[in-house]
């Protein structure tokens, strides 16, 4: 016993020294794995680039699956409560629930194949004739405009040169910029799908495969869940491990709902566009509709990204009716903004205006066109992480969690733990 108590001073030394070693180590490690990462960059980038390339199919069929998760679940709820209406029990079999599985999959498929062949067989056709058709007629178009400026400018012969001028030097950019960069990127995209015959075959084979993929998803996908959250049991203890599986949830609600709530509001905008336009006789009306429809996907940005070129397009025809579709580009945003908007995503993200801007600037300026869309809602999830984890911790304190409690707050006494607020007179 004597002699335990004599080793116990030792023993609790070496475990402070091998505790400081390993912490030293692992420090040592982070650094020389952060310099590593920092000169290899374009090595890393090159390594996940090959692997998202193979990996591609199993991505594609993870989004087709997704997008599509709503639709079948819509579709199985329906069928389910069919079924048990006839049958007037309250459960259904395991079969019959794997038979309404494969039925809910199928419609949700046809649905999604019948969208693309609308998009193929009337949409995109029009879509080009109006494009071929802007490129064909715009030499025409700009001295139209150029007339009509003219002959609105008569009486003021100096401000008609400085239009006229700054006229000139738009069109001349316009005209090189279709001519040289436009018609060479087309050139270059037809030639590539006319002649790259492998890279067609790939785009099909990875999507059949994706869509095969997909399906065997939406198939498992309880499963798949439950492996998730026996895995998360097996590695962390009870409370850690419902934490995660809250926050994966939370974070799902946020993300799917924001995304798919954001691609019918879109689709809205752009029916309800399409409508507006042919209504005023606009021309370009459905390309300028699929372009505020799509670019609407884009947060607080994507109003502005369809409206300023749909705008050009109008204008070198008839600056009358140019003017006309701004106003109502207006107000079809503002019915958006606080009715249909609000009305389908809710505060799905739970983010402010600035929020909103500073990741759609951070998310774009890192990955494009495709940080634009999905910055949003995955800042949002991240949001809700930090948010949850903040206020647990002042919940520990015995500290409100809402920001309101902060704003008058001057400093928290240290013995008493009482909050001293500032007078607001002063």
């Amino acid at each position: 016993m004597i002699h335990d108590l004599e080793n116990e001073p030792k023993k609790q030394g070496f475990r402070a020294y091998f505790t400081v070693g390993v912490v030293s180590f692992l420090v040592i490690a982070a650094a020389v794995i952060f310099f590593f990462l920092l000169f290899r960059l374009d090595t890393i980038r090159s390594f996940f680039h090959k692997l998202t390339g193979i990996l591609q199919p199993i991505i594609i069929g993870f989004v087709i699956a997704y997008l599509l998760s709503p639709i079948m679940d819509f579709f199985e709820r329906q069928l389910i409560r069919f079924v048990l209406s006839k049958s007037k029990k309250d459960t259904v079999s395991s079969r019959i629930s794997s038979f309404i599985r494969g039925i809910a999959i199928f419609l949700s498929l046809l649905i999604a194949f019948f969208l693309i062949y609308i998009l193929g067989s009337l949409i995109i056709p029009e879509i080009y004739v109006s494009i071929t058709g802007i490129i064909k007629d715009m030499p025409g178009h700009i001295d139209m405009f150029t007339n009509w400026i003219n002959h609105t400018l008569d009486n003021n012969q100096l401000v008609a040169s400085y239009v006229k001028e700054g006229i000139v030097k738009i069109t001349d950019y316009f005209e090189n910029w279709v001519e040289t960069d436009l018609l060479s990127k087309v050139n270059t995209w037809v030639n590539y799908f006319a002649t790259g015959v492998i890279g067609i075959i790939n785009i099909i084979k990875n999507l059949l495969i994706g869509i095969i993929v997909s399906v065997y998803i939406l198939i498992e996908k309880e499963h798949f869940a439950a492996q998730g959250k026996m895995i998360i049991y097996a590695l962390f203890k009870t409370h850690p491990a419902n934490v995660i599986i809250e926050t994966l949830r939370q974070s799902n609600k946020i993300f799917g709902g924001f995304i798919m709530g954001k691609i019918i509001d879109s689709m809205i905008m752009g029916v309800l566009c399409f409508i507006g336009l042919s209504f005023f006789k606009m021309p370009y009306t459905l390309l300028v509709s699929v372009i505020v429809g799509v670019t609407n996907v884009i947060p607080f940005f994507g109003p502005y990204f369809g409206a300023i070129p749909s705008a050009i397009l109008i204008l070198f025809i008839d600056p009358m009716k140019c003017l006309y579709f701004l106003i109502f580009i207006l107000v079809l945003q503002q019915i958006d903004g606080n009715i249909i908007g609000p009305t389908i995503l809710g505060d799905s993200t739970g983010l402010s205006a600035f929020w909103v801007i500073f990741s759609i600037l951070a998310a774009g300026g890192l990955f494009g066109l495709i940080g634009m869309l999905i910055g949003v809602p995955f800042f949002a999830v991240v949001y809700y992480i930090v948010s949850t984890y903040i206020e647990y911790r002042l919940s520990c304190k015995n500290l409100k969690s809402t920001s309101e409690a902060y704003r008058q707050l001057e400093h928290i006494d240290i013995k008493t733990g009482k909050s001293i607020y500032k007078d607001k007179l002063s």
